[in-house]
């Protein structure tokens, strides 16, 4: 039996004098931010080399002074901040991420809250200094309490709450080994013929996102009829960001059910991303939470997860012979083999080697299966291919996220 920390994101209800203190600790925390990042650049103009510890404990003996207000909200909302500040700090030295900058009111609101500060009973969870707050819906996870965080988003408030969970890792009864390829024409091939095709949430919505947008620029800054506008075009974003949410989440819950081992390719999407003409299309579809989603599911499911190397030309192989295509053009859609001409679906042979791929890094990737597993592994991925729907996986226009 292994532990692993859960995330559960639920809807809060928070009375209008309860939402007044949301924004006052959403403010405690952004100052608090800005500070840290203030003193940082003053200290590293002067020579010296500054250590956030030191900026917090200063910020500790001056906030009575500069702050007041403070007081009025939970210590954790004002404390918090600085070691986000040093994770960000970390993140920019290992070049993982850009320097950080400072907080600006009304983006990104959120303040943390410690464990043994937190409660959550039923619908209910309480807040320190505030008290019992009404939810959406109860904690789906057993375990400890870790943290919790209240943020805001669309004007919609929400808490996040980690959990250390002890998880018993189901066994998959379907031993099958399948690809996955990832595309923009279809979200996801799959190595026995299954296609899902891309819904696309964003580049649906995205007219009357920009008419949205376009009403808000013409609004006087810093009117209500500005900030009345703004939380529209907030609703559409959150709007999307659920559909995507809960297509991932059908699709990734699916693969885990279904399949013993899931073989998926090592995409550079910030690389993807480059290309203009493609990278609306391809941040509509969100191919790093596909994988951030697989790599936990697998455990709770008690599958397997390989990742094909990033340099594994699975679409310019034939799935056939074994043939490498030179050069393999973005429109072309059908993959005509040089050698044995075999004609295929361009997606779906990339699916097949992909499926190749983790059927000779079977031993090495999950020395726990026996060789009678193996066999069945081996057998039951050469079963013909079929077809499904949308419907089958459990995808559909209509599947919003409902909070």
């Amino acid at each position: 039996m292994s532990t692993l920390n859960l995330a559960h994101t639920i809807r809060l209800y928070p009375t209008r004098g309860q939402e007044t203190f949301f924004k006052k600790a959403c403010g405690c925390a952004r100052v608090a931010y800005n500070y840290g990042i203030s003193e940082y650049q003053r200290l590293r103009k002067e020579g010296q080399k500054p250590k956030i510890l030191e900026i917090k404990k200063k910020f500790n003996q001056e906030k009575k002074t500069l702050f007041p207000w403070m007081s009025e909200t939970n210590k954790d909302a004002n404390q918090q901040p600085f070691t986000n500040l040093q994770s960000a700090f970390g993140r920019f030295f290992k070049h993982q991420n850009k320097y950080p900058v400072f907080k600006k009111k009304g983006v990104k609101d959120s303040f943390y809250i410690s464990n043994d500060k937190f409660k959550a009973n039923e619908e209910k969870f309480w807040v320190p200094k505030l008290g019992w707050i009404k939810g959406a819906e109860s904690l789906r996870f057993t375990g400890k309490i870790m943290s919790a965080v209240i943020k805001r988003k669309a004007n919609y408030w929400f808490v996040v709450i980690s959990i250390e969970t002890e998880i018993n890792s189901s066994i998959c009864e379907n031993q099958t080994v399948v690809g996955v390829d990832l595309g923009i024409k279809a979200l996801a091939t799959l190595s026995d013929g299954k296609v899902i095709k891309s819904v696309s949430p964003l580049r649906r919505r995205l007219n009357r996102l920009k008419l949205l947008q376009k009403w808000s620029s013409r609004k006087v800054k810093g009117s209500f009829n500005r900030r009345r506008a703004n939380q529209r075009v907030a609703k559409v974003h959150y709007e999307v960001a659920c559909l995507r949410k809960d297509i991932l989440d059908n699709l990734t819950t699916y693969l885990c059910k279904n399949y013993k081992v899931i073989c998926v390719e090592d995409l550079n999407v910030s690389g993807m991303l480059k290309n203009h003409c493609l990278a609306l299309s391809i941040s509509d579809l969100g191919f790093g939470e596909f994988r951030r989603q697989l790599e936990y599911k697998t455990i709770l499911y008690g599958s397997t997860l390989i990742i094909a190397d990033r340099w594994f030309p699975s679409s310019k192989t034939c799935s056939g012979c074994g043939h490498i295509k030179e050069t393999l053009l973005l429109s072309e859609r059908e993959f005509i083999c040089e050698n044995c001409g075999q004609v295929i679906d361009r997606d779906l042979n990339a699916a097949i080697n992909l499926r190749n791929y983790g059927l000779n890094k079977i031993g090495a990737v999950s020395p726990e299966l026996t060789p009678m597993d193996l066999e069945a592994l081996v057998y039951s991925s050469s079963i013909g291919i079929n077809e499904t729907t949308e419907k089958e996986v459990g995808i559909s226009e209509c599947s919003v996220m409902s909070t």
